[in-house]
């Protein structure tokens, strides 16, 4: 369980990271790749807290 707790703020911990790379990208194509990646990060830790949430 303490493995799934540390990918899920890992991967909540990247997406911000991403997003803020976005927001501060000029190249627009550079702005678009950042802003999908902090979505798909999103994305794994919504299923991560789905399963922790599971097992629980």
């Amino acid at each position: 369980m303490k493995d799934m707790q540390a990918q899920l703020e890992r991967l909540r911990n990247e997406a911000e990271e991403c997003e803020l790379i976005s927001k501060l990208a000029t190249n627009a194509t550079k702005k678009a790749l950042f802003a999908k990646l902090a979505d798909y990060h999103r994305t794994l830790a919504k299923e991560v807290e789905r399963a922790i949430a599971a097992s629980s």
